[in-house]
């Protein structure tokens, strides 16, 4: 119940943000009152904010295991990710011109690599299987001497499918291509391999951290070009903006307080994932994998039923259809259309997210009020 005396409806769509974890806020506040300095001054405030991003950097390094120095402040994944494909192909001395990823990526790399085509690069959209993981053998056709980069998810974001990394990595380096991997749904949740990557983006509010806030890991011997101009605070010279000492900090203590609760949110999520699945009414089916799976995401098939009619229905609930970057467009998921689902299939399919803070009890509770919408749904086509 909130202060106005109103219920909260039960909250699944962790993939879409997580709530603030009550060390990210408390790590926030001296830099939202007193200390406002801005970290790029030379003065006494401006040293103490700086502080404050650079412990930030080392928290959220520390949560990767990567070199501090190569982390770099962005407003959030998408800016991370433009800046991987955009910066790599206009990197200095890159003479190739093909970039390869995976027809269910996120909207930020699949806008990115689309806006790239369109200046004459080649981009290559790997397809999936109804598992929803990449085809290995057109991957290895794709990734050949004339491939610059591979951009890969290592957790989708509506189907919660892990992509074989190992084997897409080796692929990649086999061909002198660079790889980048957009960890936005999976870091602080899945450990990840740093030898694997040459880049990864990440997302502040994806950990139980602030939102407007993420970063870029690049490798040491990367070469990438700026995508904003006008001061060059990060790198330096790499990328331009006033940081924000609020949002680093509540980042940093969100990294470092989901690495320390890796195993332990897991094996939480784990729990949820099967309650929630041994509870939906029936039938229904599992869209995308499930063994190659973060079990934080549950995206089910409910044939029959249309889905945004049941968030609608289910009022009790906060859940999604698909990513909420794509809420609202009219269109079918292309993730779901990617695995082979037709448009019917994939307007009648619901992803649920669980998270740290999600109860068995809530979960409980959702599954009645979703179970319920769904019979009154099917009891009115029958």
């Amino acid at each position: 119940m909130n202060a106005n005396g109103m219920n909260r409806p039960i909250y699944l769509d962790y993939q879409a943000t997580t709530p603030l974890a009550p060390e990210a806020l408390e790590a926030m506040l001296p830099y939202l009152a007193d200390r406002f300095g801005n970290p790029h001054s030379p003065h006494l405030l401006g040293r103490e904010a700086d502080a404050a991003v650079e412990r930030a950097r080392e928290q959220i390094a520390g949560a990767l295991g990567a070199n501090p120095k190569r982390l770099f402040f962005t407003s959030g994944a998408t800016e991370s990710a433009n800046w991987a494909l955009k910066g790599v192909m206009a990197a200095p001395g890159q003479r190739r011109r093909r970039v390869v990823t995976i027809a269910t990526e996120h909207a930020c790399v699949l806008d990115s690599a689309e806006w790239l085509a369109s200046l004459g690069y080649d981009v290559v959209l790997l397809p999936v299987g109804r598992d929803g993981l990449v085809d290995l053998d057109r991957a290895r056709a794709a990734l050949s001497r004339e491939a610059a980069l591979l951009s890969v998810m290592a957790v989708n974001n509506e189907i919660g499918v892990v992509q074989p990394l190992a084997a897409l990595s080796a692929m990649a380096r086999a061909a002198g291509a660079l790889v980048h991997v957009d960890a936005a749904q999976s870091f602080g949740k899945l450990p990840l391999d740093l030898t694997l990557c040459d880049l990864v983006s990440i997302s502040g509010h994806k950990i139980f951290g602030p939102k407007g806030i993420g970063a870029l890991w690049v490798a040491g011997d990367v070469s990438i070009r700026p995508l904003l101009h006008g001061g060059g605070q990060e790198g330096p010279g790499l990328r331009s903006g006033t940081l924000s000492p609020a949002l680093c900090a509540g980042f940093g203590a969100a990294a470092q307080l989901a690495a320390g609760r890796m195993v332990e949110d897991a094996a939480h999520a784990e729990q949820l994932w099967t309650r929630a699945l041994a509870r939906i009414a029936g039938p229904f089916t599992l869209n995308g994998s499930e063994t190659a799976r973060y079990r934080g995401n549950l995206n089910l098939m409910l044939p029959g039923v249309d889905a945004g009619r049941l968030i609608s229905e289910a009022r009790g609930v906060a859940f999604s259809a698909a990513s909420a970057c794509a809420s609202g467009s009219g269109r079918p998921s292309h993730v779901l259309t990617a695995l082979g689902l037709s448009r019917e299939e994939a307007r009648s399919s619901i992803r649920i997210g669980f998270g740290r803070y999600t109860t068995l009890e809530e979960v409980d509770r959702a599954m009645e009020i979703i179970n319920t919408a769904i019979a009154r749904q099917r009891h009115h086509a029958a």
